[in-house]
């Protein structure tokens, strides 16, 4: 059998306000290709199809064309999951849809799924239940059981893991329960099955990056290696953006990644998906597959000022590639300059003037690791204080204000004007 595993599209997500949904389109188009030329039996979609609970009608569109195209008709098996930035109910609501076609769209963790009619020719649903299906999939000797977590925290496995807020009691219980869930799921495998696990979860030791929202509070929604079923042959994850294996599981463990880079701190990663070949009673084999699609992120480090950034665009340097942009300059840049920087280029997305006596104390700091930019502080913050990530116009509507601040540090004491100002973003 041969398994797509894909994970974190995050549909509708922008990169500090600009639109990324043609570089997802373009995505989805080479991920059904993709299935095609490699004769995918079964996809697996680890978590995070959306960048908000609330997603924009554009994004959910694109979803159920990924749907449409990935199926074939019917004929592959598709098994998608919540995670953390995704409303569960509404990753589900498709269901009495998706069924006609073999889909599986599971939103909670304790969510139960149903066997589903036999049609000839297209993927069977034979068994199915809380948190597992056993799928029968055209041109496929064996079936396929998956056991299935989507993002288990405690308001979604409606349970109370700790009776104080002790982290590391919250940590063992945590563990404890994400165990068992997959112990539970794990009876559901067979002998003579292709059995598979996947999740929403952040393991320890897994290398984050800064377009993550934290889905562990220190610690304690942190899981051990150890909580996935040895019985499995492979487990898919989602979550964390950089594709990674995870060490000191029993069996093969994988995050995907996601399919675009999603902050400046991703730059220069090549994003992937994964294909295993698995069959019943043996470790799976897999290999990752290089994806082309969206525009690369990249740092440009003009040490000799604007002249430099000028003639960089001349010669075509990252024509297509969003860009964060460090322009060292011996007494800041004005607002004029700031425009003419942009109109030279429509990449650039961050603007950093560097004045001399900062020289010193960038180079002190070159090997630090990447601060996390606005936009994702505030997100951070807001998904902390309210439990849910922040849509992109908020978002948006945050940085302009602090853009406003910036170019006019006195606008805080002055009562609101009657026309709209205009405010530049570095």
């Amino acid at each position: 059998m041969r398994i797509l595993h894909t994970a974190d599209w995050h549909f509708g997500k922008t990169l500090e306000g600009r639109d990324r949904i043609g570089e997802q389109r373009q995505f989805v188009d080479e991920l059904i290709a993709l299935c095609d030329e490699e004769r995918i039996d079964l996809v697996l979609m680890a978590g995070d199809v959306y960048q908000t609970v609330n997603p924009s009608a554009e994004a959910e569109a694109l979803f159920y064309r990924a749907l449409d195209g990935l199926s074939a008709g019917g004929t592959r098996g598709v098994v998608v999951i919540a995670g953390n930035h995704d409303n569960a109910e509404r990753i589900a609501a498709a269901r009495p849809l998706a069924d006609k076609l073999g889909i599986a769209l599971m939103g909670l963790p304790k969510d139960v799924l149903a066997p589903t009619p036999a049609v000839a020719g297209q993927v069977h649903r034979v068994r199915a239940g809380m948190g597992f299906v056993e799928l029968e999939i055209p041109g496929c000797r064996e079936r396929a059981v998956i056991a299935a977590v989507p993002y288990p925290s405690e308001s979604r496995l409606n349970e109370v893991l700790a009776q104080t807020l002790d982290e590391r009691e919250l940590q063992a219980n945590y563990n404890q329960r994400i165990g068992a869930l997959f112990a539970s799921l794990a009876t559901r495998f067979r002998p003579d099955t292709v059995n598979l696990a996947m999740s929403h979860v952040y393991v320890t030791g897994g290398m984050e990056s800064d377009s993550e929202v934290q889905i562990q509070i220190g610690g304690a929604y942190a899981v051990d290696p150890i909580v996935f079923p040895a019985a499995a042959q492979y487990v898919a994850l989602g979550h964390l953006h950089r594709p990674q294996a995870v060490s000191g599981a029993k069996v093969p463990v994988r995050y995907a990644g996601s399919p675009l880079c999603y902050s400046f701190s991703e730059a220069g990663q090549t994003k992937s998906v994964v294909i295993v070949e698995a069959q019943p009673g043996e470790h799976a084999t897999w290999r990752e597959v290089l994806l082309t699609s969206g525009k690369p992120l990249v740092r440009w480090r003009a040490t000799e000022g604007l002249a430099q950034v000028q003639r960089w665009v001349e010669e075509g340097r990252d024509a297509n590639a969003w860009i964060d942009l460090e322009v060292h300059v011996q007494t800041g840049l004005q607002l004029e300059e700031i425009h003419r920087l942009r109109d030279l280029h429509p990449g650039f997305v961050h603007i950093r003037p560097v004045l001399p006596a900062q020289d010193r104390a960038e180079e002190e700091s070159a090997g630090a690791v990447d601060a996390p930019s606005m936009g994702e502080l505030f997100s951070r913050f807001f998904s902390e204080r309210n439990g849910v990530v922040p849509d992109d116009a908020l978002v948006q509507l945050f940085l302009e204000m602090v853009a406003e601040v910036d170019a006019d540090p006195d606008a805080l004491d002055e009562p609101p004007a009657d026309e709209e100002s205009e405010g530049v973003g570095a």
